[in-house]
């Protein structure tokens, strides 16, 4: 099949996203489970204009697909993305269930923030997630990231993360 391997870890694989990772993006959004702290199951136009997004990434945009090195299976994706207060970039992601609970998504998430800090040279990293979301926040916390504050967005309590290399 030809993957672009762009980042390596123990047990990851992370490219970036392309054509023909849409369907497996479109199993993260119409998963209601990976989607409970996202905002739901998006309509088929935002999840359209998502994947399009994503194809058509601007300058500040990344997003690369997550893979188990063994069976090359996707198991999800993450992103850097311009924050909401348009200073620094947040790192975001959503793995399927299957995968949850075993390390991966730490794992890559990791490998990301190692490239944010040595690749792009970027000088401070943040994460938001909902406070009701602990798996997320425990990850965050386990990676080094330090709570930095809450605030409302979405209609939802929000913790938002930061780490600095």
């Amino acid at each position: 099949m030809g993957w672009r391997i762009l980042i390596e870890s123990e047990r990851c694989w992370l490219e970036f996203f392309r054509q023909s990772d849409c369907d497996d993006v479109e199993k993260l959004y119409r998963n209601p489970r990976v989607r409970r702290y996202l905002g739901g199951v998006p309509s088929e136009d935002l999840i359209d204009k998502s994947l399009y997004d994503m194809l058509h990434p601007d300058g500040d945009s990344f997003y690369w697909m997550a893979r188990e090195k063994q069976s090359k299976e996707s198991m999800g994706l993450i992103s850097l993305d311009p924050h909401h207060e348009g200073v620094n970039l947040e790192i975001s992601f959503q793995f399927l269930p299957e995968w949850w609970g075993a390390g991966f998504a730490t794992e890559a998430v990791q490998s990301i923030i190692h490239y944010a800090f040595n690749d792009l040279k970027l000088s401070k990293v943040v994460a938001e997630t909902q406070t009701a979301n602990t798996s997320s926040r425990r990850l965050l916390e386990g990676i080094g990231m330090n709570f930095e504050k809450t605030i409302i967005r979405f209609g939802e309590e929000q913790a938002v993360y930061c780490i600095e290399p």
